[in-house]
């Protein structure tokens, strides 16, 4: 169960069903998240990708806020159908586009093709950190973030994710979420 923070459907409580197997970010990491993320963008404006989107509790927050282009990638089917009908029940379904696919084929397989202001990524908790930094090289090194976007990355706050183009991570409980700006125009061609 989550629930929508604010937008069109503020506290708007979403049951998946049982026997779903996620960890959806708490309401409290996710209010904090998205008090950084409107105070930088404006939500009807952007276009957000989100990866490893779950049951969708981060797309549907993003449409709830207004956001008309959310993309949520996501491999497990029962996820994508659930993502799919809760959009439609609540009258989202053009501002979601559900892909179903492996997170990193995807990213491969789609590099070049459209570039987001917020790209999010909410792997498994479990993932090895060195797939995390695969993740962090395969958004960045192929114009997923447009020139001011940002990809944040939810992980546990144990995990220390080092790389040249972090610049903050916001620790809430065992949650973090680390940001990264994307690479500069003239470090692209080294």
């Amino acid at each position: 169960m989550f629930r929508i923070i604010s937008g069109k459907w503020k506290a708007k409580k979403i049951a998946a069903p049982k026997n779903f197997d996620v960890r959806p970010t708490t309401d409290f990491a996710k209010e904090a998240l998205f008090s950084i993320l409107e105070n930088k963008y404006d939500m009807q404006s952007i276009s957000v990708l989100d990866l490893f989107a779950g049951i969708g509790s981060i797309s549907l927050e993003f449409a709830s806020r207004g956001c008309q282009d959310v993309t949520s990638v996501e491999l497990n089917p029962k996820h994508t159908a659930f993502i799919n009908s809760t959009a439609s029940d609540l009258d989202m379904a053009l501002q979601i586009n559900v892909q179903r696919g492996d997170v990193f084929d995807w990213l491969k397989k789609f590099r070049n093709k459209k570039s987001f202001e917020i790209v999010f990524s909410d792997a498994p908790f479990e993932m090895e950190e060195k797939k995390y930094h695969e993740l962090i090289s395969l958004v960045l090194n192929n114009k997923y973030l447009k020139e001011n976007g940002v990809l944040i990355v939810e992980h546990q706050s144990r995990m220390k994710l080092e790389h040249p183009n972090l610049i903050d991570t916001r620790k809430y409980g065992n949650v973090s979420f680390s940001f990264f700006e994307p690479n500069k125009e003239d470090n692209q061609e080294l």
